[in-house]
């Protein structure tokens, strides 16, 4: 008896990952990779006048011309079992050697999990806010970012700055103090944080500092307990740090950008830099058949492209609202990515100015408007890549004193260097899919269904158009968000 069908006959099912409806059980993960996101956000600061002249010494360290001033330890988490290693070779299975394993495992992931319960909630006003700010702008092309890699960045860099620099950051993130923020920012982090061998879900943070500025030791600690943060030091603005740096995102989100961060560079006048990545590695858990995928036609607003299509048929959750449609696709860790649907006639970009897209993304599966049906699904494979500044949009969000040289306050992060602000915002995203999963990717760098009810027991799903998605972790957080005007 394999792993899977022993822990079936006994019930070994989380209810938390049991729709109420009746979803199937999960299956026993496999360590192939076979879905994955990531994002990064990295802010760099320049100052007003340089202070310092350049240092003349080159300390050695392995990663090429900076030094490594402290590296983050992540959290230990049992391994997910390998059914293979449980089958002998004439066909039995340990079902006892296997049970003590799992559940190690699941005492582990369940000790992740349920560290940000308390905090979830109060990010529904910053993701209500981000997701119409980032996602409209540029009619027609495709657009993704992540919110809660943003969410972190922001964090972070409420630690770098005081005053109403920090105050704007913390009224975006809806936090009081910064032991609030702290609080949520620690919570956050352990209960996405997945590294199983199945499944990955990493946070990964680093502070890039000028070599010759002295940095406040105690911000330091604070980002390295809170945020998981490495932080480095050279001389910014280098080619042999830029390429440090580009390294380092490429690892942490696994070369899905590597296209994208091949340009990224510091400017010379940096005096420090601050990177967060998001890598998230799953898989459907309930995957397509390849043999089911098919040619159609995708109506995108440049006109009619032709792009394979993933089909699959059964009982599901449908959703509808007053202005679209939807469905959730379960993914192997117990997020979901959703597919939002605008009704014929109504844009991607109306949807998220009116607030019904966030309202649905942030409600998953407590929206009331609902029914179980047999659900004919037909959704495009896609490619998606873009990049874009974010810099208008912080400061659309009431973030503005971070990019004046006059009134920016980082104090915190070092009291010798004056005029420090933020230079530059930019962000990189990819996400595709296929029929085995989703994989995904960002990086930000700063410088400094219709009204009316659905049918009785079946309904067509066809994302033949463009459309929105969102992708859920099992803590509920909203990892990344994006609209797909071209599939290919």
């Amino acid at each position: 008896m394999r792993g899977r069908e022993f822990l079936e006959k006994l019930g070994f099912v989380d209810p938390k990952l049991v729709e109420e409806a009746g979803r199937r059980p999960r299956r026993a993960r496999r360590r192939l990779w076979l879905g994955a996101a990531a994002a990064v956000l990295v802010l760099a600061f320049t100052a007003s006048a340089l202070l310092w002249p350049r240092g003349s010494g080159e300390t050695p360290d392995p990663m090429g011309g900076v030094e490594a001033v402290a590296l983050a330890a992540y959290p230990e988490m049992a391994p997910y079992p390998d059914e293979n290693a449980f089958a002998g070779e004439d066909g039995a299975f340990d079902s006892d050697g296997f049970m003590e394993v799992f559940r190690a495992w699941r005492e582990s992931q369940q000790a992740q999990l349920e560290q940000g319960a308390d905090y979830a909630g109060s990010l529904s006003d910053f993701y209500a806010a981000a997701l119409p700010v980032f996602l409209t702008g540029e009619e027609g092309e495709n657009r993704v970012f992540s919110p809660l890699n943003v969410y972190f960045a922001l964090g972070m860099l409420a630690e770098l700055t005081d005053g109403e620099s920090r105050g704007q950051i913390l009224d975006l993130l809806g936090q009081e103090d910064m032991e609030s923020l702290r609080s949520q920012a620690a919570a956050l982090w352990n209960a996405s944080y997945c590294d199983d061998g199945a499944t990955v879900t990493i946070l990964a943070s680093s502070l890039w500092l000028r070599e010759e500025v002295p940095f406040i030791q105690e911000t330091l600690d604070t980002l390295a307990e809170t945020y998981y943060a490495s932080t480095y030091r050279g001389d910014l603005g280098s080619e042999a740090v830029n390429e440090a740096l580009r390294a380092w995102i490429n690892e942490q989100t696994g070369g899905l950008l590597e296209d994208q961060a091949a340009d990224l560079t510091l400017d010379p006048d940096t005096v420090l830099a601050l990177a967060a990545t998001i890598c998230y590695r799953t898989k459907w858990a309930n995957e397509f058949r390849e043999e089911n995928t098919a040619p159609g036609t995708f109506h995108a607003p440049d006109g009619d492209v032709t792009c394979d299509f993933l089909h699959q048929s059964g009982t599901d959750t449908y959703y509808w609202g007053d202005r679209f449609s939807a469905i959730g696709r379960w993914l192997d860790d117990g997020g979901t990515m959703w597919f939002l649907l605008p009704d014929e006639g109504v844009s991607p970009e109306e949807l998220l100015a009116g607030g019904e897209a966030a309202a649905f993304f942030l409600a998953g599966r407590d929206w009331e408007q609902s029914k179980r049906l047999i659900v004919n699904q037909a959704l495009p494979k896609f490619d998606i890549a873009g990049e874009a500044d974010l810099m208008e949009g912080l400061r659309a969000l009431g973030v503005t004193d971070v990019f004046d040289s006059g009134r920016a306050d980082f104090s915190p992060m070092t009291e010798a260097y004056e005029g420090i602000y933020v230079s530059q915002v930019k962000h990189a995203a990819r996400v595709a899919i296929d029929e085995e999963g989703v994989t995904a990717a960002a990086y930000t760098v700063m410088d400094a269904a219709g009204s009316d009810m659905p049918p009785e027991e079946e309904v067509d799903f066809v994302a033949d158009r463009p459309f929105l998605f969102a992708v859920t972790g099992p803590s509920g957080q909203l990892l990344f968000a994006g609209v797909v005007n071209q599939p290919v």
